[in-house]
């Protein structure tokens, strides 16, 4: 194997040696000797950085930088800052992508037939491959597909209305299209878990796929990424005991099924989700007997939990992270679901930025170019073996009587935990919320009935805002309370909170004017600088209790004359929910 990089003892010149070009030399050199660094070097250039940052004393050991640096993800998977050769020590890595060239762009489609069928021509037009329908037995196929090239364009049926029969709802689609030749990629979207013989005889009679394992049931109601790949190869196991046990081949029911998974705006765990999962289903099919795996077939959904309401602009750069992801994840067919689908059935532009998000990444940014671009990157083989190994756990757990419920609950709980001290910031809800925006108009859709969003507690109380404000006391000149200040501003405004602000004051006489001309709100919050609190905070909160304030919040650290606090690391739900109960 020619190596990546020469040794600094076969390099003599770095790039500027004419002779380091040559083929005897092994391989192109890509650094000069005194460029290199060593692990030493990195720890200690990163301490430096984090010691400024004070997340680091001087008294700590430069390595310690991993573990201030490494992050976890809700299943406990290590996910490190810095991938190095050791961390595959041992390992044989498995599950690459087997995709070649460009993914199949997947347009969603639900609701009234006559505007899914406007919808579906205009997203044909722009450049989507296939449509993946919610649909029903009692759905008129005839308006929806009128105009689609079924030969061309696969359709994959999703029966989520009309008492979600899906059996009859393929057999209804079946008989619209009487015979015509259908892309072999349709799917007839029958659910894994109840698979039958006779209904793979409906899919291998029209030479067409019949199954979907949906792993994004699980991951809307709050699953892990573990979770949701053991959940679906619980079920994907199922599927196969059930259609082998009718005589039909691993092979023959391996090759009738799709799954389905969801991709976040955590790009690196979900790229190693993809990955993990071929490894998972190849692994179920060779403990089935089967000696060569056939190949998963494998559609990626940007994430409907991670999508915010409120500022629901912001979601157009999860997805685009999250279809970043899928792509070199190596997913067959990717849905990007529209910025604005949060908010009913989403509107033209909304499905226009949803398909060219794949569009761009595609064809300009040209992520397909490579089958599998994070092949070979320590830091994703690594994440993919901890997410295999983890995803397998849950399988362990799921076949051995555990209840899935229970888990997801667990996740949900600890999620909730993180996002309330906002270790899991959610842009625009959680973090740099604005009061002031009004949210778009849409039409009810159902969609996401069965969602429970990441940000939802924050978004209920936007929902409800207080009808009075907090007044922000701020104490000194500008420069002295500005940072404290903005920091509680953007923490109330987390909870539909608005703030009256004193401006620049420079004693109590001059803050409780300011309350006065506030309206005299019945919780203040003092927001200035450690000297300013130790010179005048006592008495300033003295002063505004004395003109009508019945609560006092302090930005910064607890005192004994205040009746709450908040700072970096505070339960930002418990203390809104204080908050706002004062208001009220």
């Amino acid at each position: 194997m020619v190596p990546l990089m020469d040794t600094p003892e076969q390099v003599e010149g770095g790039l500027d040696d004419p002779t380091a070009l040559e083929p005897e030399q092994g391989s192109l050199a890509l650094v000069a000797p005194e460029d290199s660094h060593t692990r030493a070097d990195w720890e200690q250039a990163t301490a430096a950085v984090l010691r400024k940052a004070r997340r680091m004393t001087d008294e700590d050991a430069d390595d310690l930088v991993w573990s201030k640096l490494t992050r976890r993800t809700l299943d406990g998977v290590a996910v490190t800052p810095l991938g190095t050769p050791d961390l595959l020590d041992g390992l044989a890595t498995a599950g690459r992508p087997m995709r070649a060239g460009e993914w199949d762009v997947r347009a969603h489609l639900a609701g009234a037939e006559k505007q899914a069928h406007e919808d579906a021509l205009v997203d044909l037009e722009g450049g989507v491959a296939s449509l993946w329908l919610e649909v029903g037995p009692g759905t008129d196929f005839a308006t929806l597909l009128d105009g689609v090239l079924l030969d061309l364009a696969p359709v994959v049926l999703d029966a989520r209305v009309d008492g979600g029969d899906a059996e009859a709802t393929a057999r209804a689609f079946l008989d619209f299209v009487n015979g015509g030749a259908l892309h072999p990629g349709t799917n007839l979207g029958l659910p894994a878990a109840t698979a039958t013989a006779a209904q793979a005889a409906l899919a291998t009679g029209e030479q067409v796929l019949g199954f979907v394992v949906d792993g994004t049931v699980v991951h809307d109601r709050g699953a892990s990424d573990a979770q949701e790949l053991g959940a679906a190869l619980r079920e994907a196991a199922t599927y196969l005991r059930a259609l082998t046990g009718e005589g039909m081949t691993v092979a023959e029911a391996a090759g009738l099924v799709e799954f389905r998974l969801a991709v976040t705006d955590e790009q690196f765990p979900s790229i190693a989700k993809l990955r993990a999962a071929r490894r998972l289903w190849a692994r179920v099919q060779e403990l089935s007997g089967l000696a060569e795996p056939v190949p998963m077939r494998l559609h990626a959904v940007t994430s409907r939990p991670m999508m915010t309401r409120y500022d629901s602009y912001t979601n157009m750069l999860r997805t685009t992270v999250a279809a970043f992801a899928a792509g070199v994840g190596g997913a067959d067919a990717v849905t990007v679901l529209p910025f604005d689908a949060p908010l009913g059935r989403s509107e033209t532009f909304g499905r226009r930025i949803a398909r060219n998000t794949n569009h761009l990444l595609v064809s300009e940014s040209h992520v397909a170019r490579v089958t599998d671009p994070a092949g070979g990157s320590y830091a994703v083989e690594k994440l993919t073996d901890d997410l295999a190994a983890a995803g397998w756990a849950v399988l362990g757990e799921l076949e051995g009587g555990a209840d899935l419920d229970a888990l997801v609950a667990a996740t949900v709980e600890q999620r909730e935990a993180e996002l309330a001290t906002r270790k899991r910031p959610v842009t625009g809800v959680s973090e740099f919320p604005n009061l002031a925006e009004e949210l778009p108009a849409r039409v009810a859709d159902g969609a996401w009935d069965d969602v429970r969003p990441w940000a939802a507690s924050y978004e209920a109380m936007r929902d409800a805002p207080p009808a009075t404000p907090v007044f922000l006391a701020t104490l000194g000149t500008v420069a002295q309370h500005t940072a404290r200040a903005t920091f509680a501003t953007n923490l109330l405004a987390a909870g539909g909170v608005a703030v009256e602000v004193a401006g620049p004051t420079d004693g109590t006489d001059a803050l409780v004017a300011a309350y006065g001309t506030a309206g005299s709100p019945s919780v203040v919050c003092l927001a200035g600088a450690d000297p300013t609190y130790d010179e005048w905070g006592a008495a300033a909160a003295a002063a505004l209790r004395e003109a009508g304030a019945g609560r006092v919040l302090i930005a910064g650290r607890p005192t004994d004359y205040a009746d709450d606090s908040c700072a970096m690391g505070v339960d930002a739900l418990a203390f809104l929910t204080r908050t706002r109960e004062a208001l009220a």
